[in-house]
């Protein structure tokens, strides 16, 4: 089972960037989808992004084209970076280590989760 870390949340105007990043220890993380997930006030988590092992991508609608998700297999490594944000992105934001190799948009497929980091928009 892969530990992970995610770091980069914090506050941002509404129309700014951040890069939230994720570090994995375990020696599954090159042969393991990787995703991010968040979690707003009063809501359930949900998907926000997902990428497979060999780096193949997909997003949840409302963020195609403002977030791009990316690894770094070297260095155990998973990005968000999220442009152009919203009042509705503000949530915890997880990492999360999908049990198979393709990516998945369903929770129930991730079996490691990182603590999460909180992503605050103002506007």
């Amino acid at each position: 089972q892969l530990q992970l870390v995610e770091s980069g949340g914090g506050l941002v105007q509404a129309g700014g960037s951040l890069r939230l990043s994720c570090v994995a220890s375990g020696r599954t993380f090159m042969s393991s989808a990787m995703g991010w997930f968040r979690q707003g006030p009063g809501k359930e988590r949900e998907f926000v992004a997902a990428v497979s092992w060999a780096g193949t991508t997909f997003y949840r609608d409302s963020v195609e084209g403002r977030f791009t998700i990316s690894r770094d297999n070297a260095k155990n490594m998973v990005y968000l970076q999220m442009n152009n944000l919203k009042p509705e992105d503000m949530a915890v934001y997880y990492c999360a280590a999908c049990k198979y190799s393709s990516a998945s948009r369903r929770i129930e497929d991730y079996g490691s989760w990182g603590q999460g980091t909180q992503v605050t928009v103002s506007s």
